[in-house]
């Protein structure tokens, strides 16, 4: 589990890459003070476990579902990367509830300065625009942001200095992709609601759920 509070910026430093597959090797520090093996490390957004480290970078295989749904299929060596480690159980929660699996991708369509913040108008599928709201948390290549437009294609978040600086998000161009996932929680509510055959809530609904 992390919170889409970002620790660091990395650099990715090799990329084996198989017919579906890649193993990924990445450059740190921070979040290389306490690693171990197992560790669940996530990289712009995409939940990856170490299976090897030195002082300098750690090592992590990349399934081919998360090869072919998330935008780390285009990175290359001398990449710059979001990087997060796990939340521990003593730490702030900073950000949102964010599990590092990537519901799929969207395109920067636009970014604009606005005094002292930039946004960034992003083209999102229309499957997960479900899932977007008015100031509804969502996280953009592993970084928590806030949601304050939605329209029937495109939705709106802005950066401040501080995270245009020290995210993967600063450097993303107009037309690149970026790994979206939608709020947790939200998800499991659209899923009951859903299940209930209506997806809507209703008088006869919540009699029938016990209000």
């Amino acid at each position: 589990m992390f919170t889409g509070i970002i620790e660091e910026l990395g650099a990715v430093q090799q990329m084996n890459m198989s017919t579906q597959s890649m193993e990924i090797s990445i450059g740190a520090s921070k979040i290389l003070e306490d690693v171990q093996l197992g560790d669940s490390i996530a990289v712009n957004g995409v939940c990856l476990t170490v299976k090897k480290f030195t002082n300098d970078l750690f090592v992590a295989d990349v399934m081919p579902e998360t090869v072919k749904s998330t935008s780390l299929q285009q990175l290359k060596k001398g990449s710059t990367v979001n990087l997060e480690r796990a939340m521990s159980a003593n730490g702030r929660f900073g950000g949102h509830i964010v599990s590092g699996h990537v519901d799929g991708v969207a395109t920067i369509l636009r970014k604009r300065p606005a005094s002292n913040a930039v946004y960034i108008d992003l083209a999102m599928p229309k499957e997960l625009l479900f899932n977007c709201l008015m100031k509804g948390s969502i996280t953009i290549d592993g970084t928590s942001l806030t949601i304050f437009n939605v329209t029937d294609s495109i939705i709106t978040v802005s950066l401040i200095p501080h995270t245009f600086k020290e995210t993967v998000l600063g450097l993303k161009q107009t037309g690149e992709i970026v790994n979206i996932e939608t709020d947790l929680i939200g998800k499991y509510v659209a899923k009951h609601l859903a299940n209930q055959n209506t997806g809507k809530v209703t008088v006869d609904f919540l009699q029938k759920a016990g209000f």
